[in-house]
């Protein structure tokens, strides 16, 4: 996976942006930043920290563990973690641009204790063996088209006993030849897995205590919103980041939504453990 192929993606343009809505929320480009504020800009999965905190539920998140999020983007959810449970977080991001501004982000909110940015990528990167008590993947997972070697580097990386939780895209039903086009173009991922054939590559790799759940359901209908609230707001936007941020953005949050409406594309969530 490239960090430049992956910029078709628009989500990941211009990831610079939040710096702008923090100083529309009130927050100097030198101040501090309180982290009840930016989380309202720094999780670009679907029902913010509440998802987070399904997550730490389910893994048991203890201050003593310590946590490997893939795919960290502006590294939100490590934050949160950090903040809420006393967690050590390594924050693994292959983008340069977006590893930069999420190591940024997180020395302003004082938490360069607690959460590590590492800029590489899940499948040839320096992750230490064994080492992790938890690890996360939010909508990162669908990027990486081989998922045999995916799962057993997150399965490798945890220790004995350590678990998994991610939430991420599968196929639902048949994908057309335009989604297929869709999923490339507007997503960039290749394939997206069946639940079945998650649940036997988890396996392969070495998990057990696989718990997955589909999320389709809620997730059509947040992401449904999402579009409508952000096209309502265009004017605004469009002051505050220009009208290609604002174009880019509209299209990528109805392309998902159009996605989750025709109904052959599902979100799911997993929790799973190394024994």
């Amino acid at each position: 996976m490239s960090d430049q192929q992956i910029k078709a993606m628009k989500l990941y343009l211009r990831v610079e942006r939040v710096f702008a809505q923090l100083r529309d929320a009130g927050v100097g480009d030198d101040d501090p930043i309180p982290l009840e504020v930016l989380c309202r800009f720094d999780q670009y999965h679907y029902h913010g920290t509440d998802a987070v905190d399904e997550g730490i539920a389910r893994l048991a998140l203890k201050p003593h563990h310590r946590v490997l999020e893939v795919g960290s983007g502006l590294g939100g959810p490590a934050r949160y973690i950090a903040a809420r449970t006393g967690c050590t977080v390594t924050a693994l991001e292959l983008q340069p641009d977006v590893h930069e501004v999420a190591t940024e982000l997180t020395r302003r909110c004082g938490l360069g204790h607690l959460v590590a940015h590492r800029q590489g990528d899940i499948l040839e990167g320096p992750v230490p063996a064994r080492h992790f008590d938890a690890l996360f993947g939010w909508l990162v997972f669908l990027h990486i088209p081989d998922r045999e070697r995916l799962y057993r580097r997150c399965f490798e990386a945890l220790r004995p006993g350590g678990g998994m939780y991610v939430e991420d895209f599968f196929e639902r039903g048949a994908f057309t030849a335009e989604e297929r086009e869709t999923l490339a173009t507007g997503l960039y991922s290749r394939d997206l897995p069946r639940l079945d054939d998650l649940r036997r590559d988890l396996e392969r790799a070495g998990f057990g205590e696989i718990d997955i759940e589909d999320m389709s359901v809620p997730w059509t209908t947040f992401v449904a919103e999402r579009a409508r609230a952000y096209r309502a707001n265009r004017e605004h936007e469009v002051a505050l980041h220009g009208e290609e941020v604002f174009a880019n953005l509209d299209e990528f949050f109805s392309t998902v939504a159009r996605l989750f409406r025709d109904g052959n594309f599902g979100g799911m969530r997993l929790r799973a453990r190394r024994p």
